[in-house]
């Protein structure tokens, strides 16, 4: 019985001295207090990676839909493009406009210079 009463007074001796904050003072936690410190830099750079990892992951997201909506604006574009550049939409701005041209009806000549000078 003597025996268990020690060991219950040394579990609540523990327990004390825990609270108190005596334990940080014995000399096996000073001898590994540079261990100790080298954990919790680990623990920190560990943690700032996980932050850093998601910021970039943010961003990557963020270009991502920034290059869909370019690309989509470009196809837009270009199909606008391609629409107003036929010869019956020139032809229709061209008389909206009243700018006096006509559309030619007459395929171009072909110009052959001679050898001979």
């Amino acid at each position: 019985m003597s025996e268990a009463k020690v060991k219950k007074k040394a579990k609540s001796n523990l327990f004390v001295d825990m609270l108190n904050g005596n334990i940080l003072t014995r000399e096996t936690v000073i001898a590994h207090l540079p261990y100790l410190l080298f954990l919790a830099l680990l623990a920190l750079v560990y943690i700032s990676n996980g932050f850093l990892a998601e910021e970039n992951i943010r961003n990557l997201n963020k270009v991502d839909n920034e290059t869909k909506e370019l690309r989509s604006e470009y196809i837009t574009i270009k199909s606008e493009l391609m629409y107003r550049s036929k010869q019956s939409e020139l032809v229709k701005i061209i008389v909206e406009k009243e700018l006096g041209l006509k559309e030619s009806f007459v395929p171009p000549k072909k110009l052959i210079r001679s050898k001979d000078k």
